[in-house]
């Protein structure tokens, strides 16, 4: 395994822990939710039976994330097409959710971190899977 894969594994471990984090919210009593809720600034919960699903569904995706990308870091050549896409993908969800914010009303701390931040972290994947790519190629080449 070249550093560049082991970068790459270690990105991709990284990100999947820090997703799979928000199985914590999937099971949070209601009442923490509300208190995050407020101390992030956004005001009362409101106590709308979508606003729970939205909030538990939403965190579930993200430990489901979280878990892909653990299984995608225990073969970064084999699997190095999936995470390439994977970096697109995530580069065009960030940009999707800077629009979301945007239209959302959310603060302006949020809208500057969330699309932006999970931009970059796509941004990051994807270059770590192109050099990944080239290293691997480059030391087969070595080898034959």
């Amino acid at each position: 395994m070249t550093s560049a894969e082991r970068m790459l594994r270690a990105f991709l471990r990284v990100g999947g822990t820090v997703c799979a984090l928000a199985t914590v919210a999937v099971f949070m009593p209601r009442q923490w939710m509300a208190v995050c809720h407020e101390r992030l600034g956004l005001g009362t919960l409101p106590d709308a039976p979508i606003v729970e699903y939205l909030a538990r569904s939403t965190s579930m995706f993200y430990a489901i994330l979280g878990i892909v990308l653990w299984l995608l870091s225990r073969d970064v050549r084999r699997f190095g097409g999936s995470i390439t896409a994977a970096g697109a993908v995530t580069i065009a969800g960030g940009a999707v959710l800077l629009t979301i914010d945007l239209r959302s009303g959310l603060p302006q701390w949020w809208i500057a971190m969330e699309g932006p931040f999970v931009i970059g972290i796509g941004a990051v994947m994807l270059i770590l899977a192109v050099r990944a790519r080239r290293s691997a190629q480059d030391a087969a080449q070595r080898q034959a």
